[in-house]
């Protein structure tokens, strides 16, 4: 159900453009599989000081982070996977800000990890990885 009458305006009119040059499904539900995250991590503020230690994890670990580790080369469609992951997380953290009226701060969205022992140029330029 559409909650706006500009939503609703919207999905109608481009439907009745589209109808004519093919198959339009409004409203049309994504039904999402369960998945799993490999690592979720949240540092805790005593210990940051100490992720030093672990070299270069310590540096992803400093911020909530998504670990997904791969023992081959990740495909397009896994990363695409771990992809999804994140924007669950990201929207389960808004929805949980609009239920308590606030809003989500960039520092408590996760970044995403994923440790591949190898990625072609043209894996990493056509997710535009920097």
């Amino acid at each position: 159900m559409t909650r706006f009458i500009h939503d609703q305006f919207a999905k109608d009119y481009l439907e009745e453009l589209l109808k004519l040059y093919g198959e339009v499904q409004a409203p049309s539900r994504v039904a999402g599989e369960v998945r799993e995250i490999d690592v979720l991590f949240s540092p805790s503020a005593e210990q940051s000081l100490n992720l030093e230690t672990l070299g270069l994890l310590g540096k992803f670990a400093a911020t909530p982070a998504i670990f997904e580790p791969f023992r081959n080369a990740a495909s397009k469609e896994e990363i695409c996977d771990c992809l999804l992951k994140l924007l669950e997380v990201r929207g389960a953290l808004q929805r949980e800000a609009n239920r308590n009226n606030t809003s989500i701060l960039d520092s408590t969205i996760p970044k995403l990890w994923i440790l591949s022992p190898t990625a072609s140029v043209t894996l990493l330029s056509g997710f535009g990885t920097t």
